[in-house]
């Protein structure tokens, strides 16, 4: 008997059910994880390296928190003549 399995029967779900919610967890968080570290946001990034909530957080991370801030308006860079 293979470990997806014997976890499938102790949680009384099909392996076929717990298969896709495997694979569905996976996309969402490596997605996330990407987003995070183009951000460069290491604290997101950790957290959604160590949080596992079958995809919640990261599809909140994607649609919602790495929104917040785009829509400041950037401080204009001076240029130094010399």
């Amino acid at each position: 008997m293979n470990y997806m399995t014997e976890i499938s029967a102790s949680l009384g779900v099909p392996v076929a059910v717990f298969a896709i919610a495997l694979i569905w967890t996976a996309v969402w968080k490596l997605l996330a994880m990407w987003k995070a570290a183009q951000k460069k946001s290491p604290v997101w990034f950790i957290l959604l390296a160590i949080i596992n909530t079958v995809g919640i957080l990261p599809i909140l991370y994607i649609f919602i928190f790495s929104e917040m801030g785009k829509n400041k308006p950037q401080k204009a860079k001076r240029s130094k003549k010399k």
